[in-house]
């Protein structure tokens, strides 16, 4: 396949950064107690717009007398705000959905600017994360409806109570810097904890817009605090002996770090981790359709989405209309600047993940894989001048890729689409199967085929925390969560919320 740069790059030489002026930049405070207090230490960290390689913000480096002033606030503020009704509570998070949405636009360029996602993507946050506040307010009956439960010999009854699990540290990820925190901020928040966020330090701009909401919105001072760092700030925050909790999305090792580390503690974590996921492409699978969710779910946020299904899994039968389609498909997207309106990928969101990326791609050259489209940098004639230090991949897919090659067992994170073949010469998906369970990921997963009784069967042998069949996506509603080396805990829906909570139990005579 051939790639041109029409169907390839975005159209538009001029650089709408240009004349823009965002209301975060270049910072000099944490958000604690209720209000943006100045920084105490003097050490910072820049904030790079991927898609250019330049500096275009800062933020102070917390110290551990502010961690400790954050941490304060937040367990003199519980019983207060653990002391309201939970339909109390869901009125604030009302407000603060509100104030989110008020943010939408600078919230979308603000994001993109720091790690390099598409407006197409970033314009979607503030609504998305408004909907999740809303979601968990909508659950406040839940907890404020008593819970009596008779003992099965009769004669007395327990009543359970759900009590806040108290102070929450919340540390985020670059990719989705905002709706991956507030999935956890929103459930913790109805069920009476306070918390202490720390966000990537790649992107620790965007989730100010939340903090500023919050603040909006009224919640009581000291309930959200908000402190930027680098990683080693992250591991005092969850060893600090103020925390009750530590809720963290990001990469399996540093997972397995925080792990440990709350283990010793006997701490509670909620870990959502790497993946490695896989799309079983049935044999009756409607290819067009395929087409259509094939970049939502195997390619979103220019690969940079831990559910997602880069891995496909074809049958031998249909094998090369697969790998015809899926190239085509891919590249026909335009990339380019994340704030031109036209860009389906941007960058990767940093120098470091793109220095990964193309280690994978070349270890899949090495191996004999077949690269079917990209496979290289972005050439630089194909981009605008203010591009051409950005770091920016041409979205790749790679067939004839077997499950020993290191682009199939390992997480790549990046705009990298592997395709394997299984054999369903007897009509049979075992091996199908037997691929997609062959990694020590847990995560997503999505099953393509007209049959969806059938689909619906194959999904249910795929062992995954979740999978879609036909597309794939996040319901608030339900939980989501990893097996295996993707993680512990779920988020999202009651059990999301449950999270948050510690149980006791009162025994009384009925």
């Amino acid at each position: 396949m051939t790639d041109t740069t029409t169907e390839r790059t975005a159209p538009g030489a001029a650089d709408p950064r240009v004349g823009l002026t965002l209301p975060y930049e270049h910072v000099e405070d944490h958000f604690i107690d209720g209000r943006w207090t100045p920084a105490r230490g003097e050490g910072r960290t820049d904030v790079v717009d991927p898609a250019t390689g330049g500096v275009f913000g800062s933020v102070p480096a917390a110290t551990d007398e502010e961690l400790d002033a954050a941490v304060v606030a937040a367990r003199r503020a519980l019983p207060g705000w653990s002391g309201l009704t939970a339909a109390q509570r869901a009125e604030k998070l009302l407000a603060v959905a509100d104030e989110i949405e008020a943010r939408a636009e600078d919230l979308a360029r603000t994001i993109s600017r720091e790690n390099g996602s598409p407006l197409s993507e970033t314009r979607g946050a503030a609504a998305n994360a408004a909907g999740i506040f809303r979601h968990y307010a909508s659950l406040a009956s839940w907890l404020d409806t008593p819970d009596v439960r008779p003992f099965p010999a009769g004669g007395a009854e327990s009543v359970v109570e759900r009590d806040p699990i108290g102070v929450c540290a919340l540390i985020a990820p670059w990719n989705f810097p905002i709706n991956l925190v507030v999935i956890k901020l929103a459930p913790a928040l109805l069920a009476g904890c306070t918390v202490v966020i720390k966000p990537a330090s790649v992107t620790p701009l965007s989730l100010r817009f939340v903090v500023d909401a919050v603040a909006a919105a009224g919640i009581t001072d000291g309930v959200v605090n908000f402190l930027t760092g680098p990683g080693r700030f992250g591991d005092a925050l969850v060893r600090h002996p103020g925390v009750d909790k530590v809720a963290f999305t990001g990469s399996t090792p540093v997972g397995r770090k925080i792990a440990a580390a709350c283990g010793e503690l006997l701490r509670p974590v909620t870990l959502e981790l790497g993946g490695k996921s896989s799309a079983v492409v049935l044999p009756d699978a409607d290819l067009e359709a395929m087409s259509r969710v094939l970049v939502r779910s195997c390619m979103r946020n220019t690969g940079q989405t831990c559910y997602i299904s880069t891995r496909i899994l074809a049958p031998a039968s249909r094998y090369e209309e697969v790998v015809s389609m899926v190239g085509e498909t891919i590249a026909a997207q335009a990339q380019g600047d994340p704030l031109n309106e036209a860009s389906v990928f941007g960058p990767v969101a940093s120098r470091a993940q793109y220095d990964t990326v193309m280690e994978f791609i070349e270890s899949a050259r090495e191996e004999g894989a077949r690269i079917v489209t990209g496979g290289q940098a972005l050439p630089g004639d194909r981009l605008p001048e203010h591009l051409r230090e950005g770091a920016f991949i041409e979205p790749t897919v790679l067939a004839d890729v077997t499950p020993e090659m290191r682009v199939s067992r390992e997480e790549i994170f990046g705009p990298v689409i592997t395709i394997l073949s299984y054999d369903d010469a007897d009509g049979s998906v075992d091996e199908a199967i037997e691929l997609a369970n062959n990694t020590p990921f847990g995560l997503g997963g999505i099953v393509f085929g007209r049959d969806e009784d059938r689909a619906l069967a194959v999904a249910r042998r795929i062992d995954s925390g979740s999978v879609g069949i036909n597309f794939f996506g996040s319901n608030h509603a339900a939980p989501f969560g990893g097996r295996h080396d993707s993680g512990m805990g779920v988020e999202y829906g009651i059990e999301g919320l449950s999270a948050y909570l510690s149980y006791k139990s009162i025994h009384r005579h009925a």
